[in-house]
C-alpha cells in the first residue's frame, strides 16, 4: 500500500484540503511528529485514524517498521506538525525507503510556509531557493550565508524568534543591505509582514521582541551592470546590435539599457535625437 505525503495547515485549520481530510480518514495509520498536536487537528475534523510518532529521534527504527506495515498492506499517511512534510521536517528517510521497496509514494499539494510567505512578500517569485534553518552558531551561519551570496533568486529561510535578530545582522553583514521580508504567524490571527532593507529590519526587531513562527525572505543578488559609456558609444552599440544581431531597434534599445542599468525610456529618447535613427514602431 502507498505512503501518502499529506500537508497540514500552518495555522488556520480551514486550510486542510478536502482530499487531505479524506486520505487521513481512510489511511490505516498516520505517522506524525507530535501525536498531541496532530490529534488536535484530527479531532477538529472528526478523524479517528490511529497515530504513530515519527520524528528525528526515532526516524531509523520507525522507518523500518512503517515500510514493513506498508508491505503488509497498510496505507500510511505522513504528516508534520504544520505544512508540507520533508520541508525542514522528518520524512525523507521514509520516502526513500518506500521508493527503494517499490512502494508508491503519493504527495498531496497543500500548505507550505515558505511558498505562502513568498506569494505575498513583494520579492521576486520568478525563482527562489529554499534554505530552511541555518546553523545556530554565528560563525557557521555566516559561512552558510556567504555560500549563498551569489544566488540571483530570492532566498527563503525559517528562523526561530530568539535567533531572528542575530540572523538579520549576520545576513546584512554578509549579503549586503538587500530588500527583505520577515513573515510571522502566517494564516493565524496575528499574521504580519515586515518589509524593508535588512538593516531596517534588524533595527526594527531590536526594538520589538519577535514572536511566533517566522519565514525570512531575502532578495537575490542584483545583476551586475557595466558602467555606461558616453552617448556616442552608447548609440554605436545600439546600431551594432541592430546590424550585427539582426535585432529590431526596440529590442536593441532594451538590451543595451538593461546591460548598463539605464532607463529604457532615456535610452530610447537619446536614440530618437539621432538624425539617422530608424523609426521605432510602437514607441518604447
Amino acid at each position: 500500500m502507498p505512503l501518502y505525503i499529506v500537508p497540514t495547515p500552518i495555522g488556520n485549520l480551514e486550510d486542510l484540503t478536502y482530499r487531505a481530510a479524506r486520505v487521513l480518514r481512510e489511511a490505516s495509520l498516520i505517522a506524525c511528529e507530535d501525536t498531541r498536536r496532530t490529534r488536535q487537528l484530527l479531532q477538529h475534523y472528526g478523524i479517528s485514524t490511529p497515530l504513530i510518532s515519527y520524528h528525528e529521534h526515532n526516524e531509523r527504527a520507525r522507518t523500518r517498521e512503517l515500510v514493513e506495515r506498508m508491505r503488509a498492506g497498510a496505507a500510511v499517511a505522513l504528516v508534520s506538525d504544520a505544512g508540507t512534510p520533508l520541508i525542514s521536517d522528518p520524512g525523507d528517510a521514509l520516502a526513500r525507503a518506500a521508493i527503494a521497496e517499490g512502494l508508491p509514494v503519493i504527495a498531496l499539494p497543500g500548505a507550505c510556509a515558505a511558498v505562502t510567505a513568498l506569494s505575498a512578500s513583494g520579492l521576486s517569485a520568478a525563482g527562489f531557493r529554499f534554505v530552511g534553518f541555518l546553523p545556530v552558531k554565528s560563525s557557521a551561519r555566516r559561512a552558510a550565508l556567504a555560500a549563498l551570496a551569489d544566488e540571483p533568486v530570492t532566498l527563503a529561510f525559517y528562523e526561530a524568534p530568539h535567533r531572528l535578530r542575530a540572523f538579520l545582522r549576520d545576513a546584512c553583514a554578509i549579503l549586503g543591505d538587500r530588500p527583505a521580508v520577515v513573515a510571522r504567524e502566517l494564516t493565524k490571527l496575528h499574521e504580519t509582514y515586515e518589509r524593508g532593507a535588512l538593516s531596517a529590519l534588524a533595527a526594527h526587531f531590536e526594538a520589538e521582541t519577535p514572536r511566533g513562527e517566522i519565514v525570512a525572505l531575502i532578495a537575490g543578488k542584483a545583476p551586475e551592470t557595466a558602467p555606461p559609456p558616453d552617448e556616442p558609444a552608447l548609440m554605436a552599440e545600439i546600431a551594432r546590435r541592430i546590424a550585427d544581431d539582426d535585432l529590431s531597434a526596440t529590442e536593441a534599445i532594451r538590451q543595451t539599457a538593461q546591460r548598463y542599468g539605464l532607463s529604457r525610456r532615456q535610452v530610447y529618447q537619446r536614440w530618437l535625437r539621432r538624425s539617422d535613427a530608424p523609426v521605432v514602431k510602437g514607441g518604447q
